[in-house]
């Protein structure tokens, strides 16, 4: 898009939704191909690769019950959260009544990290049994207007499904890990040998080497399609939120102001760093870019949030400029 160019947020919110479900579509399809060649690599037989997709869909299914009704608690518990109330954090709780107003949905359980650092995420499995967690320094260090714009990217994030929809990208892509990685310690302790290879040619031999190759790569393009996923979610959450708050200087603001604060979050790992509103592991921040970030950018992001008002983009010696006055 042109420099200067002005799109909507209602655009920004469809692009991204249909981008994100080629991408888990792509994962279904990834998750199949590999049962399918599994299965036909032992039994040299359609049949037995049909039956393999079926039996890969069904562990994805197991893991995705678990995961759906414990996964909230283990999070919030993983991240030394605590339930708050109107009494102890009374802006806070206001912003948030204002916002699921705004977002149409029940307003959700609140909860506080003590940590100076400024970040945010929510969690739960839908809109009904909805949480979000914000950090001590997140309300220490954001005025009204950009709390609203962190809050609404939250709460968008509920009212998009987008944790439900980031554990079904999970679970998926964790049983493809489990798949290849099962498929290829099999043919280690078997010493290479299948149930399938006493008909033996070089049909077998060919299909043993692609289900090879795709139990090694399948997870790591499974991988690679889950952090475009939340990349996606993020870029669709902050456009949501200024559907939502009708302010995109306040989110614009937050985003500066956080991805300026170079304290990393104690309680944030590789597990949960996807969850939060940026990156909290500022040194796996660092290392982390393009294809391999859980994030876009903050630069991505901001420049994104231009395009709502036709504002010239930033470039990078800019926004470091602007991170140094904050």
């Amino acid at each position: 898009m042109a420099a200067g160019q002005v799109q909507t947020f209602y655009a920004q919110i469809a692009a991204n939704r249909r981008r994100s479900v080629l991408l888990v579509v792509a994962v279904f399809l990834l998750l199949g191909a590999l049962g399918f060649a599994i299965g036909y690599a032992y039994s040299e037989d359609p049949v037995g690769g049909i039956v393999a997709i079926a039996i890969a869909f069904v562990i994805a299914l197991v893991m995705t019950s678990v995961s759906y009704f414990a996964g909230d608690a283990l999070v919030l518990t993983a991240s030394r959260a605590r339930l708050t109330n109107e009494a102890d954090q009374p802006r806070l709780m206001n912003v948030v009544r204002e916002m699921s107003i705004a977002a149409n949905v029940p307003p959700p359980k609140v909860y506080l990290i003590d940590d100076s650092a400024p970040n945010a995420f929510a969690t739960g499995r839908d809109p009904q049994h909805a949480s979000i967690a914000v950090t001590t320094g997140l309300l220490d260090k954001l005025d009204r207007e950009e709390l609203q714009g962190v809050i609404g990217h939250e709460l968008s994030h509920v009212r998009n499904l987008d944790i439900r929809f980031a554990l079904l990208v999970g679970v998926l892509v964790g049983s493809i890990v489990l798949l290849g990685d099962f498929f290829l310690r099999s043919l280690w302790w078997g010493g290479g040998r299948r149930g399938g290879s006493r008909r033996g040619g070089g049909g077998a031999a060919i299909l043993l080497v692609i289900a090879v190759v795709l139990a090694i790569l399948a997870p790591m393009f499974a991988r690679l399609i889950q952090f475009a996923v939340s990349r996606q979610r993020e870029y669709l959450a902050d456009a949501t939120s200024i559907e939502l708050t009708r302010n995109p200087a306040g989110l614009e603001r937050a985003l500066l102001k956080i991805g300026g604060d170079r304290e990393p979050l104690e309680v944030a790992n590789r597990a949960t760093e996807h969850m939060y509103f940026v990156n909290p592991v500022k040194k796996l921040e660092a290392r982390s870019s393009g294809f391999f970030s859980t994030h876009p950018t903050i630069l991505e992001r901001v420049n994104r949030l231009r395009t709502l008002t036709g504002a010239a983009p930033l470039d990078a010696r800019t926004m470091a400029g602007l991170h140094e006055l904050g």
